[in-house]
């Protein structure tokens, strides 16, 4: 009986939700503009506030006059006073966290989160699951076992501000409702190795009931084969009442074919677009492609032509001035205080009403070096249009170019793991090739005019990718490798990786 009015609660809750979100997707843009405005008002005293003279801010136009495109290295310096104990600085007081990240040209960062943006990273999660249960009609998952992907939840304290992984952060503040059916356990969760900790949730969940499990895909397939491997079955054999799983921070769709065949048959996925700056997107239509922008969250957002990105006349464009199926820079002003942000990312839109994104890849990972500027939807794209034509199973891949080739003209070279060999290799990389042609016309005239050869495949072994990131301690958690790179950093270790055949 409990379950039964758990599960109807649940879906009452679910379906009252999405009709009042209705609004804020019927008025993106004048809820944009009047959150900026907001956003400046509040933080005019702030160190920030007065060094860009926001008391005489009263428009987007000016706005964008008084503050410029902003990286991490540009707010460090505030960034360090906040962690010496100053107030005051980008936002009023004091974060009530900071994030930890691993960035790869700037040391750790540390991203503010304060008192009024941390509900939101909250709210947009629960706002994914009440747009799945409310589409769907069915919210029997709510009863059984859920496993949400964390880091450690074990905090440290930096001036008095409480620091870790977002995803241990966001651990504190899991509604207590949740709290029943969470796994997996606290002393699990602290575990800092990662194989380790998969090791640990294996034996902790495998006779579970687990209805929904979250994390990012490359983390699913490790916990996946691990749990397939010590109770050969697939997991929708192991756990039959699966009915969901939520992912985000990459791409889904390179994966889909290889978590088909772990899971046993298609369970329904909701793609997400967090970050420990916001969170910015979610699928709300689990059957459609495309993540519904959270223009109400607390966070303004800018787009620059990515053709423009790092030119000092780029156009900062509002949400009224984005143009469908071009890719844009995203740039992001906060209730945190960041201002005019630039994360790294790279959208899409694919829809303005409401307004729907897909991410089509990182605005410093491209292949550009014969001026080609290749993107992660690209490749992407090109590769799920190969497989579709011939088979086969793709773990994991890396483009690098190949400058000067020991004989023969420049390249690009793919390192891809296949957990499936394709019948004919050469058709398929023919293939490969023909399909980036079609997504991208540079790359095309490059091939046509003889100055590229067409691409090359390296094979690599069995578990390359995971071998190459334990190397480099990035094993787990949130960490990804860059699919692109316009150098051959990652590449010339990858050749270490090649496969016997």
């Amino acid at each position: 009986m409990l379950n039964k009015i758990k599960k109807t609660a649940a879906l009452i809750w679910a379906k009252l939700h999405v009709k009042d979100s209705q609004k804020f997707k019927q008025n993106a843009v004048d809820d944009q503009k009047e959150l900026l405005m907001e956003l400046i008002k509040t933080a005019e005293e702030t160190e920030f506030g007065r060094k860009h003279n926001f008391k005489n801010i009263h428009n987007e136009a000016e706005f964008r006059q008084q503050v410029s495109v902003q990286d991490y290295e540009d707010l460090r310096p505030y960034i360090e006073e906040i962690k010496s104990g100053k107030t005051d600085v980008l936002w009023p007081g004091k974060p009530q966290y900071f994030a930890k990240t691993s960035g790869t040209t700037s040391g750790s960062k540390y991203i503010p989160i304060s008192e009024e943006g941390m509900p939101f990273q909250i709210k947009a999660a629960q706002s994914a699951i009440f747009h799945y249960m409310a589409q769907k009609n069915e919210s029997a998952f709510v009863n059984g076992k859920m496993i949400f992907l964390q880091g450690s939840p074990e905090l440290e304290e930096i001036a008095g501000i409480k620091t870790g992984r977002l995803s241990g952060i966001v651990a504190h503040h899991i509604p207590q409702y949740l709290q029943r059916n969470r796994l997996p356990s606290m002393q699990t969760n602290l575990i800092e190795d990662w194989e380790t900790k998969v090791d640990a949730i294996v034996k902790e969940t495998e006779r579970q009931n687990m209805t929904l499990i979250s994390g990012i895909p490359p983390w699913l397939i490790m916990y996946f084969e691990k749990l397939i491997e010590r109770n050969g079955k697939k997991i929708t054999e192991l756990f039959p009442n699966l009915q969901l799983i939520i992912t985000g921070g990459v791409n889904y769709e390179p994966y889909r074919e290889k978590m088909v065949q772990l899971l046993g048959k298609e369970v329904d996925i909701v793609q997400t677009f967090p970050a420990s700056e916001g969170f910015f997107a979610f699928q709300d239509d689990y059957t459609k492609e495309g993540l519904l922008l959270l223009t109400n969250h607390g966070i303004y957002y800018e787009f620059i032509p990515l053709e423009e990105f790092g030119k000092p006349d780029a156009r900062r464009l509002s949400l009224k001035d984005v143009e469908l199926n071009k890719d844009y820079a995203l740039i992001l002003t906060t209730n945190s205080g960041l201002w005019a942000y630039s994360i790294g990312d790279v959208v899409r839109f694919i829809s303005k009403n409401p307004y729907r994104i897909v991410v089509s890849g990182r605005t410093k990972h491209f292949t550009s070096a014969f001026g080609e500027h290749v993107i992660a939807y690209e490749v992407e794209e090109a590769l799920k249009a190969t497989l579709e034509k011939h088979p086969a199973e793709v773990a994991e891949f890396h483009l690098a170019p190949q400058v000067n080739p020991g004989a023969g003209l420049p390249y690009h070279e793919w390192f891809i793991e296949f957990e499936k060999e394709p019948s004919d290799p050469e058709a398929f990389r023919k293939t490969l090739d023909g399909e980036l042609r079609q997504r991208n016309s540079y790359y095309d005239d490059l091939i046509s005019g003889n100055i590229l050869q067409p691409l090359i495949i390296t094979r690599l072994r069995k578990n390359a990718f995971n071998d190459y990131a334990k190397s480099k301690g990035k094993l787990g958690g949130q960490n990804k490798l860059p699919r692109l790179a316009n150098d051959r950093v990652i590449a010339d270790d990858l050749r270490n990786l090649r496969s016997g055949f």
